[in-house]
């Protein structure tokens, strides 16, 4: 993680290619899925089949945990959204509504 002039930048696993910017909404738990509105980055520890509400309003997904095989990434890459896996501390760095870019590509997560 690097932050040039307070800006977050996380380095994660490129999961599923696509670069989008978003509203940042961290879900700790498949339970918190009525915080995610349509557009905005799904931000958790890993996925699974629960967060499935969630995941279908995500313009990407970003995780802690994972790699190119797991869940998030799976589902980013079927749903043709960028994902970035495995990035270790997504959801302790990225604060609900701040404005972020995903890059699917290289495994970058910026804040904007």
């Amino acid at each position: 993680m690097s932050e040039d002039n307070h800006k977050i930048t996380l380095k994660g696993v490129p999961a599923s290619p696509g670069v989008q910017v978003g509203k940042a909404t961290v879900l700790l738990s498949p339970t918190d899925a009525e915080k995610m509105l349509d557009g905005d980055v799904l931000i958790a520890p890993e996925t699974n089949p629960e967060y499935n509400t969630a995941i279908l309003r995500a313009s990407a997904i970003v995780t802690d945990r994972g790699g190119r095989l797991c869940h998030a990434a799976i589902v980013a890459r079927e749903m043709g959204i960028p994902g970035v896996v495995g990035t270790q501390e997504a959801t302790k760095k990225l604060k609900n509504g701040i404005k972020v870019e995903v890059n699917g590509y290289d495994g970058t997560v910026t804040e904007k």
